[in-house]
């Protein structure tokens, strides 16, 4: 089983159902990789959903990626690549898969670059933070390449569009 709990700064406060909106991201990111079987599994497998301030994110940026700006998403995973296949061994029948968090004024500043909602671009993030969460990364080409087309399956599954076409395709 999947818990998702999401915690929202007021500025997120805009009418969204934010927790309901992290589950469906979170679900579908994991149904569109061989984990799908934590959806079910006999133990509770934790995500937790932080939506922030650029302000928040640029400190947790620069102390954990020594990267000295705000970004839209980070995600620190709690389980090992190597061991998410033994997750239903868990002591106590909980996990926890790890934290995702977004930037609120980066969120909004790439939607409308993009052209999208707020909306759709959280739960692209939500989506894009979970597969690092359960290994998947974009530092190599084609780990991009196969992280995108998972994306692309999950977001497909809940409506929203291709976040990767370019202007002109």
């Amino acid at each position: 089983m999947i818990e998702v709990a999401v915690q929202a700064e007021p500025d997120w406060d805009d009418g969204t159902d934010w927790e309901a909106l992290a589950i469906e991201a979170a679900t579908a990111a994991l149904h569109a990789t061989p984990y799908a079987a934590i959806l079910t599994a006999s133990y509770m497998a934790e995500i937790s959903v932080r939506m922030t301030d650029d302000d928040e994110v640029h400190a947790l940026n620069r102390q954990y990626r020594q990267k000295d700006k705000p970004t839209n998403v980070l995600s620190f995973p709690m389980v090992q690549d190597d061991l998410l296949e033994l997750l239903d061994n868990s002591d106590d029948g909980e996990v926890l898969l790890g934290d995702i968090i977004l930037a609120r004024g980066v969120c909004e500043r790439e939607a409308a670059e993009k052209g999208v909602t707020t909306k759709e671009h959280a739960t692209h993030l939500i989506v894009h933070g979970t597969l690092h969460l359960v290994g998947y990364d974009h530092i190599e080409n084609d780990e991009a390449e196969a992280m995108e087309d998972i994306e692309r399956a999950a977001l497909a599954k809940l409506g929203v569009a291709d976040p990767y076409v370019i202007d002109g395709d």
